[in-house]
């Protein structure tokens, strides 16, 4: 196992503390937003710097090609990218990944609100 493998440890289980308690709360069936709003809430409750919804723009040689935002961005150290699906499918996990390569943030976090709570930590180094 590599040091990246735990970049942001103490603040990636704050994260996921916080994401399984807003899913023991409401449970499954809403929508992605009011998981995102609620997710956002709690962290912001622990006293963590959230950003909702923001713009990153992703280049190609040196040139802008497109965007997207981020569901929430922590600390500017972890991108989370929230899913209300059944299950959690290796496309989501592109996703992440690719969203991590656009920026200069290393770790991601897919958390789904599906039947069961499911989440998987990525690491992206843009070294």
């Amino acid at each position: 196992m590599s040091d990246k493998e735990f970049l942001h440890t103490g603040l990636t289980n704050k994260i996921i503390k916080a994401y399984f308690t807003v899913y023991n709360e409401l449970g499954f069936g809403f929508l992605e937003k009011v998981y995102e709003n609620a997710l956002f809430l709690e962290l912001r409750s622990m006293g963590l710097f959230v950003q909702k919804q923001k713009r990153i723009t992703v280049f190609y040689n040196e040139t802008e090609v497109g965007e997207y935002y981020a569901d929430l961005i922590v600390a500017d150290k972890i991108i989370i990218e929230l899913k209300a699906m059944e299950s959690l499918c290796e496309e989501h996990e592109y996703q992440l990944t690719n969203y991590l390569k656009a920026t200069k943030i290393e770790v991601g976090l897919l958390m789904n609100f599906g039947r069961k709570p499911e989440f998987k930590r990525k690491i992206f180094s843009n070294n």
